[in-house]
């Protein structure tokens, strides 16, 4: 399977210690099968740090990796209950510590209309399961590939 990072510059080499905190599923390195998904974070990175130009980077990794035994992998299979509250608890987490202890997430990204709905729930103004229901009638969900340990960075191969 072929993954894509967008970015403001070419990545050679996965620093998770340059990965920004309090992202959907924490602090790591974030992928997507959709070209056109990493193209357009790429732009966004490249114009909220006004350096660099929008890049795309593309890792190779063995689609068995999400049956091995040896990661502790949570994949998310669509906007759920349990998928807002994993999202909120790590949006929540601005210590270095990980508000979980996986090394690979795999589910729907949070993207501004997401996020919307979010931050409507965080504030009181619905419940969580007005927020599931607001988050059905989005256009489906992007999913994005999260990896947050050294381990799991091992996986990928860039190309």
């Amino acid at each position: 399977m072929i993954l894509y990072h967008g970015s403001n510059m070419s990545i050679d080499a996965v620093d998770l210690k340059r990965s920004k905190r309090a992202k959907d599923f924490g602090q790591g390195f974030y992928l997507s099968k959709d070209i056109e998904q990493a193209q357009k974070m790429a732009e966004l990175t490249t114009f909220r740090q006004s350096v660099g130009y929008p890049t795309i980077t593309a890792f190779n990794i063995d689609d068995s990796f999400l049956l091995s035994c040896s990661f502790n992998i949570k994949i998310f299979e669509g906007y759920t209950e349990e998928w807002a509250e994993f999202v909120l608890m790590n949006r929540r987490n601005s210590t270095s510590e990980p508000a979980h202890s996986y090394d690979i997430v795999v589910g729907p990204i949070a993207d501004d209309k997401v996020g919307v709905q979010i931050r409507r729930f965080i504030m009181g103004y619905i419940s969580c399961h007005q927020l599931m229901d607001e988050l059905s009638y989005i256009n489906g969900p992007t999913i994005q590939y999260f990896f947050g340990t050294e381990r799991a960075i091992q996986l990928l191969k860039r190309i």
